[in-house]
């Protein structure tokens, strides 16, 4: 145990003396942290700019007119008066989406027929188009109701009879766990936890490799030629250097941005477990691949879409299978479905306990490998240098 804690300090003072290890772990991810909290700081996408073609300039398309301009979300910015024109305007990047009223719209209303209001969105940029067709279709919806509702009541049918008829059945919208569909709620914890895991992965690489790297190799074996004590001290100096960033994310990033639920200890269970899983699969890499650029190189390889499988924007489940089986093997799939139940749900840890178990199984496998590895990489060395 002796060894183990010299091996401790001394990484300790490798942490925060190097500056491949500080600007990694401590310097860069509180920086980029707080750019994720600066870009979705506004909350919420408003104003979107849009574009009006009123072919029929009546009474009804004036009333959606004036319905759609009060919405928060969207700006009616342009008015059109072509498809083209419209098209010219997506193509400019000057509007997101337009909606058309066609001629004769409110004469063919008072006559029953049939007549469409053309929502036109620019799917290239499918959040902006999400969020135009979510807040227009309803106000024309609601506002074409309304004309079929007071000509149902001009014709003498009574309001209550009316309203039954042309709205028999009610929706109600209950959002869960992010009621305001607030963005900076949603996308900044899971950026942040992503990016966290990509620096540990990478610090995890360079605390080996750097030893040989930087000549350092026979201090350390003065002090133990025992992977299992060099990795385990390692580790262990890791994870406490980590509690910084744990401390710094959910106590003073996410308070300064408004962002709630500070860290609970069902939270840093999980978070550690992802350090574990993290410098476990990192310490792997490094035993195995000697070169330090290489080594950096697949950590790197292996970490950079873990967001993008990881499920946070598009779900898992309608991924092809191959990449579902392949966003299980990273650690952060299985830390961000603990995270949201724990962070967002509000859940007892009980609710998460199959995905603490697959980080676990992350560092199981890792730290092995890493110990049998990086220790014939020691008897390697020693004999290396008996012959010399």
């Amino acid at each position: 145990m002796q060894r183990v804690n010299a091996i401790i300090i001394r990484e300790w003072k490798r942490i925060f003396s190097i500056p491949y290890f500080y600007m990694v772990l401590l310097v860069i991810p509180p920086i980029v942290f707080v750019f994720y909290g600066l870009i979705y700081k506004n909350e919420f996408v408003r104003n979107l700019p849009i574009a009006v073609w009123d072919e029929d300039h009546s009474s009804i398309t004036r009333t959606l007119t004036d319905m759609l301009a009060a919405s928060d979300n969207i700006n009616i910015a342009y008015t059109a008066s072509s498809e083209e024109e419209i098209s010219e305007l997506m193509r400019r990047s000057d509007i997101f989406g337009a909606i058309h009223f066609p001629k004769d719209l409110e004469a063919d209303a008072k006559k029953n027929k049939p007549a469409t209001i053309t929502l036109f969105t620019n799917s290239s940029l499918i959040v902006p188009s999400n969020m135009v067709y979510k807040d227009a279709a309803p106000i024309i919806i609601q506002g074409s109701l309304a004309a079929v509702l007071q000509r149902a009541e001009k014709g003498g049918l009574p309001a209550s009879q009316a309203k039954a008829l042309v709205q028999p059945i009610k929706l109600n919208i209950s959002n869960l766990y992010n009621p305001e569909l607030n963005y900076k709620e949603y996308l900044v914890p899971g950026l942040v936890t992503v990016g966290l895991q990509m620096a540990l992965l990478v610090a995890g690489v360079l605390a080996l490799n750097m030893e040989e790297n930087r000549k350092t190799l026979g201090e350390l074996l003065s002090i133990s030629s025992s992977s299992s004590e060099i990795i385990v001290g390692k580790t262990l100096a890791h994870i406490t250097v980590s509690w910084i960033n744990f401390g710094l994310i959910f106590y003073v990033i996410f308070p300064l941005f408004g962002l709630a639920h500070p860290g609970n200890l069902s939270i840093f269970i999980a978070y550690n477990l992802l350090v574990l899983a993290s410098l476990g699969l990192s310490f792997a890499v490094s035993a195995i691949v000697k070169n330090l650029l290489t080594a950096v190189e697949v950590a790197l390889f292996y970490a950079a879409p873990a967001f993008v499988f990881s499920g946070y924007t598009f779900p898992r489940s309608a991924m092809p299978w191959y990449d579902q089986y392949y966003a299980l093997a990273m650690p952060y799939s299985h830390f961000l479905d603990a995270f949201i139940k724990l962070y967002y749900m509000h859940l007892p840890v009980d609710y998460v306990t199959k995905h603490l178990v697959s980080l676990l199984i992350f560092g199981g496998v890792g730290f092995p490998i890493a110990i049998v590895v990086y220790q014939m990489r020691i008897n390697k060395t020693l004999r290396n240098a008996a012959h010399s």
